[in-house]
């Protein structure tokens, strides 16, 4: 019997009046009659964190690593309480400063303590936190200082020079600038000489220290965030998030978490490495917060992630499907270089565990002895006592997520949503193999529905069911902020308009498919989902990226990829192929290799024909933000990719006529 996750409450209904068709409105089980009511002393993100101080005085709340003679020492922590007192210090310095409730504060560097408590002071004295993109440059930065009218920054050491740069003449608006560490005195004579007052932290906190205020709490109306995001063109947009939005996907966790034998507490550990300017990780820690459990920081180095893994062993690790996808490749590898024998026993072992968890046995009771043998291994390269995996960001390959839930030892969750519905607009359950392959299940305090794009020939009243994401809710942003236009073209009557196309599937779950303007149709008239595509090949180990082109005068698709150099040069040692890398992505043998793993990768995912990628362009060089060819959350501009490569596109499809 098909277990059913979301429930219809309102039937779909035909368009009329040149209307696109909408599907029937679908809520979690768990609010099916209505929502539920909210916690009454929870209503901002301030009530959040005192109230947890109150609860965990000493808990360890957030980790560092420090440098001791060259090399990375231990975490170092701070209790709730020892975060609170300077919470309180700093939100009196930018009272001090001149700071009023409704007031701007920007926050530009990499994830670390200050950052989360420059966050809370802005909590404490009903200031609007706005975060400002660590990995996008200066024109990106003086648009949002100017944009969001902020008077007041913290930022990193090594962002202080940006924020100075005479390029970002926006800077000039700006009363304090507080670093997070120190200021050296030709930054603080530059800053001086623009009329702004340099702070370090410490000096910072001093002042708060000799000039107490009390606290100004907000109410759950008000503004507790503009959160820029970065479009595939244009200027960055500011979503509006209200403390009652942030506090409804708390409280819907809450009443998630309910259903499930495993419960969090305040002796789970988070590592936090994306980036606290977007969505999804500051959701996340501002959960943990609630839970009065503990974040700690990675150190700064992307490539050295699994020293920070190791040192501080978290029981969750949340991540974009490219960090997953470089776990599954370290694993294959890594199985491929044991001798056949053991490669057999593992293969065996994955199949054996795999069946019992097709059945129904929860991952833990599934195979105890395939884990003792085998998987407790992979679990260790994860720091050794991971408890839940949550992807986010962008879909997980069905294969990638079936590998990870069979082999971790951990529970798997992946989930949707944008930052205008303040994260997780769906989530998965855990434990349930029926979830592979979809983003999961509407959240308690959403709903959601599907609406027609008659122009690309999706209609959520046929079978099966698809069409444009469209949510409504108490966690849907406010606005839009100085955008009126944008604002009604993307909420219509109450429901957000998200730009996804979706599948709703028989048992209830969403399944993401593409972006509707990444839906093309080929010449002849199937419509291909690029953005899927590339999702499935992207697994593959000799890919490090792809993109994959088509449009309506071409049968056929072909594909941009970046080779991944490592195991590239590994395939070209074994083959007798010698030079550097860029020499190796210029070699027939290497495309043909290239197209023969993507063919079989199509076959293995039951992929249509024309859905084969029929020829390949190898670049060594990354799609990378100094070309402008991807956004600050790594969404591929087409069209400037388009316009690099178009030459060398047109080359192709004519070496590919006739064949």
């Amino acid at each position: 019997m098909m277990k059913i996750f979301a429930a219809q409450v309102q039937e779909g209904r035909k368009g009329q009046d040149g209307k696109p068709s909408v599907g029937p409105v679908y809520r979690n089980l768990l609010s099916k009659n209505d929502f539920p009511p909210t916690d009454p002393d929870i209503t901002t993100t301030w009530d959040v964190f005192s109230k947890s101080v109150a609860k965990n005085p000493s808990n360890r709340m957030l980790g560092w690593r420090n440098f001791v003679d060259g090399k990375l020492g231990p975490y170092a922590w701070k209790t709730y309480k020892e975060v609170y007192d300077e919470v309180l210090h700093i939100g009196s310095a930018l009272r001090a400063s001149g700071a009023e409730p409704g007031s701007r504060v920007g926050i530009y560097g990499s994830n670390c303590p200050q950052w989360v408590m420059a966050m809370e002071a802005c909590n404490a004295q009903s200031l609007v936190c706005v975060p400002l993109y660590d990995t996008l440059g200066t024109g990106a930065v003086n648009f949002i200082l100017q944009h969001a009218e902020v008077d007041f920054v913290f930022v990193q050491d090594k962002k202080v020079k940006e924020l100075l740069n005479p390029d970002c003449r926006s800077a000039q608006r700006l009363k304090t600038m507080v670093c997070f560490t120190s200021l050296t005195e030709e930054e603080k004579s530059k800053a001086a000489g623009i009329g702004v007052k340099p702070f370090s932290w410490n000096e910072f906190l001093h002042m708060g220290k000799a000039n107490p205020s009390e606290i100004i709490p907000p109410q759950d109306f008000h503004i507790c965030t503009i959160m820029y995001t970065s479009g595939t063109s244009g200027a960055p947009k500011g979503v509006v998030l209200t403390h009652e939005n942030l506090t409804s996907y708390i409280r819907g966790i809450d009443i998630f978490l309910e259903q499930f034998e495993d419960k969090m507490t305040g002796d789970d550990v988070y590592l936090s490495f994306l980036p606290l300017a977007h969505i999804l990780d500051r959701t996340i820690e501002e959960y943990f917060f609630h839970r009065g459990a503990s974040v700690g920081y990675y150190h700064g180095n992307l490539n050295a992630l699994r020293d920070d893994m190791m040192e501080l062993k978290p029981t969750l690790l949340a991540g974009v499907p490219r960090v997953f996808e470089r776990v599954h490749e370290g694993i294959k590898i890594a199985l491929q270089e044991l001798n056949p024998v053991r490669r057999k026993v593992f293969d065996i072992l994955y199949r054996y565990k795999l069946g019992w968890m097709n059945l129904g046995f929860k991952q833990k009771n599934a195979a105890p002895l395939a884990d003792l043998l085998a998987f407790r291994k992979v679990k260790a390269r994860l720091g050794g006592r991971i408890r839940l995996i949550i992807s986010g960001g962008a879909p997980l390959s069905a294969e990638v997520e079936e590998f990870l839930r069979v082999t971790c030892c951990a529970l798997v969750v992946t989930g949707y949503g944008l930052t205008e519905t303040c994260g997780s607009t769906t989530l998965g359950y855990p434990d349930e193999m029926c979830m592979i392959g979809s983003v999961g299940s509407v959240n308690v305090y959403n709903e959601l529905r599907l609406e027609e794009v008659p122009e690309m020939g999706y209609n959520p009243l046929e079978e099966p069911p698809r069409g444009e994401v469209c949510v409504r809710g108490k966690t849907v942003f406010a606005a839009y902020h100085k955008d009126p236009v944008l604002t009604t073209e993307s909420i219509k009557d109450g429901w957000f308009h998200t730009g996804d196309i979706g599948e709703l599937l028989p048992n209830g779950v969403v399944k993401i498919i593409d972006r509707k303007k990444n839906l093309i149709k080929l010449s002849q008239g199937e419509y291909v989902a690029l953005e899927y595509l590339e999702n499935v090949y992207g697994i593959i180990p000799v890919v490090e990226d792809i993109w994959v082109y088509g449009n309506s005068l071409k049968s056929k698709l072909v594909a941009v990829i970046i080779p991944q150099e490592e195991n590239t040069k590994k395939w070209a040692s074994s083959h007798g192929l010698l030079g550097s890398f860029s020499e190796l992505c210029s070699l027939d043998q290497l495309k043909n290799y290239v197209l023969s793993e993507l063919n079989s990768t199509a076959e293995r995912n039951k992929l249509r024909g024309f859905e084969y990628i029929k020829g390949v362009i190898l670049e060594p060089r990354p799609f990378d933000m100094e070309r402008d060819l991807i956004t600050a959350t790594m969404k591929k501009k087409r069209n400037k990719l388009l316009e690099l490569y178009k030459a060398q596109i047109d080359e192709l499809y004519q070496n590919l006529t006739g064949k």
